[in-house]
């Protein structure tokens, strides 16, 4: 999916309108109308992606309450001028990193992260940027995701395997390798970098 797609952004919207009416209407026709507009919603999405109905459904209509974004924090670790990437089981590289947790922090699931897939215990230092995926990350998802990029130390280590990653390396940024791209993108590599390089960084922010 390409960005600024009308129809994907109709799509969204009707979800979540009708993602909000199932959770503040008591009337259960009303209901009935929220839930076939959902639907509606998820048919939309599973015909232009030719993604499975199903699972459109479970990605996009398994939430209740008033509709917010998804929280992915993604790890910035420096050695020698080099970032540390992670491999993932599909050749592509990656910040470690991944969904937030909903009983932890963004300090704590930072962290975490960079355990379960580098087997590193590091210290987070600073945020360097709070992004609105959409922005800078294809392919557009069905959902709002918040990206937010944390600067962090090593202080012990060493990989293990996992579920999630084959391996870790450091990279210096005009030896990249290929990238997740809807994770992180060479923009968003450069940003880190630059962060980790300025003192006083200022936190970027969409």
């Amino acid at each position: 999916m390409k960005k600024n797609e009308p129809w994907l952004n109709w799509a969204v919207e009707l979800q979540a309108l009708a993602q909000a009416g199932l959770f503040y209407s008591k009337d259960n026709y009303e209901r009935e109308r929220y839930t076939r507009i959902r639907e509606i919603a998820a048919e939309m999405l599973s015909n232009k992606t030719e993604i499975p109905l199903e699972k459109v459904k479970d990605l996009f209509c398994n939430e209740i309450g008033y509709q917010t974004p998804k929280i992915d924090t993604r790890a910035a670790i420096f050695k020698d001028n080099k970032i540390l990437l992670v491999h993932e089981a599909n050749g592509t590289w990656s910040l470690p990193g991944g969904w937030v947790d909903v009983n932890i922090s963004v300090k704590e699931n930072t962290i975490k992260e960079v355990k379960e897939e580098a087997g590193l215990d590091v210290r987070a230092k600073r945020i360097i940027a709070v992004q609105d995926r959409e922005k800078h990350n294809l392919p557009i998802y069905a959902y709002k995701v918040c990206k937010i990029f944390v600067l962090c130390e090593v202080i012990s280590g060493k990989f293990a395997e996992n579920i999630e990653t084959v391996g870790f390396d450091y990279f210096a940024l005009d030896n990249l390798p290929q990238l997740a791209e809807e994770k992180n993108n060479r923009e968003q590599i450069e940003m880190c970098f630059r962060a980790a390089c300025e003192e006083k960084w200022e936190t970027l922010f969409d």
